[in-house]
């Protein structure tokens, strides 16, 4: 049984086994060593993943092959997605379109709504300004920071509790938690402040 990282996934799959439509769903930002779009294949569902990085690929597809499983995993950019109008039942974005800057956020989230089906639901988070982060690195625009990241410097888009909700005023949103993580990261404690939605066409 694979084991899913990310606890918010877990609420998104309950209201997705919720609903009655077909059971596809497609992950913005699928990459990595342990694709969450596993979690939704033990349950039956037809996967597609889009990933921008092919290193991130590489990882997805090593996962893949070790677990003999297909995640339908490709190429992709959120900002135009490769799936037609009103195809797939249920999407999510984790942690990945904060690394967008505002204006590319919203043609992001644009693709989502077109993409997905009537009376699907999709579930976005996006960095708040609760963020221990919030306001490091070189500013580009407001609430949007380079930031380093690995070997290099990665945009980090920061918003304002409510800022949010302007995305999905001609949709229902069902959950927004405003969430503030405390951990111990490389030995320090840190602050992460994100805020979810969970909304449906």
């Amino acid at each position: 049984m694979f084991i899913c990282k990310q606890t918010q996934l877990y609420r998104f799959l309950n209201y997705c086994n919720d609903l009655n439509l077909d059971k596809s769903v497609l992950d913005c930002g699928a990459g990595g060593n342990y694709p969450p779009l596993t979690l939704f294949w033990e349950w039956g569902y037809k996967t597609y993943g889009i990933e921008y990085s092919d290193a991130q690929i590489k990882k997805a597809e090593s996962f893949s092959k070790d677990h003999n499983i297909n995640l339908n995993i490709t190429k992709g950019d959120i900002r135009e997605l490769p799936f037609d109008d009103n195809s797939i039942s249920y999407i999510y974005s984790y942690n990945t379109i904060f690394h967008l800057n505002k204006k590319d956020i919203a043609k992001g989230i644009r693709e989502i709504k077109r993409v997905l089906k009537p009376g699907g639901i999709c579930f976005v988070n996006f960095l708040s300004i609760n963020d221990c982060d919030y306001g490091k690195g070189t500013k580009i625009g407001q609430g949007e920071f380079l930031q380093g990241e690995g070997d290099g410097e990665v945009i980090h888009t920061y918003y304002e509790i409510d800022e949010g909700d302007m995305h999905f005023q001609d949709m229902k949103i069902l959950v927004k938690e405003n969430r503030i993580l405390e951990r111990i990261y490389q030995g320090e404690k840190i602050k992460q402040g994100f805020i979810d939605y969970i909304v449906q066409k």
